[in-house]
């Protein structure tokens, strides 16, 4: 099966050796999002949380796709005091289409000022 990797130039140049997402028939897995390279860089938790799911709804679009599309996510933050804060943004953008999840706290992301990190995997529609 032919893995297609994506770069969305809107979303700047990935840091490390990586792409943004890779696409796998019907099956889209978006690389771990962070505020960098938004107003919300240096904001608080729910700032950098909008701006990372901001950054994922646009790849989810750029494929066709929304968050009813996404099936699993798995999110990385630096203080689980913001669950709430955390959980409030999310219901915005997910509603009642809520994907399995897996949240874990770790000492340090990419930048120490960020806060959040998220990754996804979504199942793309049948768009015939």
């Amino acid at each position: 099966m032919e893995i297609i990797r994506r770069i969305y130039p809107d979303l700047g140049l990935t840091i490390g050796a990586f792409c943004h997402a890779t696409r796998v028939g019907d099956l889209l897995f978006i690389s771990g999002m962070t505020a960098r390279g938004t107003d919300a860089e240096h904001g608080d938790m729910e700032a950098q949380t909008d701006a990372v799911l901001g950054k994922i709804d646009h790849v989810l679009k750029s494929e066709g796709a929304s968050f009813e599309d996404v099936a699993r996510v798995t999110v990385y933050v630096t203080d689980l005091a913001d669950f709430e804060k955390i959980h409030h943004v999310r219901k915005r953008y997910f509603g009642d289409n809520l994907p399995a999840s897996t949240l874990v706290q770790v000492a340090s992301l990419i930048g120490s000022h960020l806060k959040i990190e998220i990754e996804a995997i979504a199942a793309l529609p049948d768009r015939r």
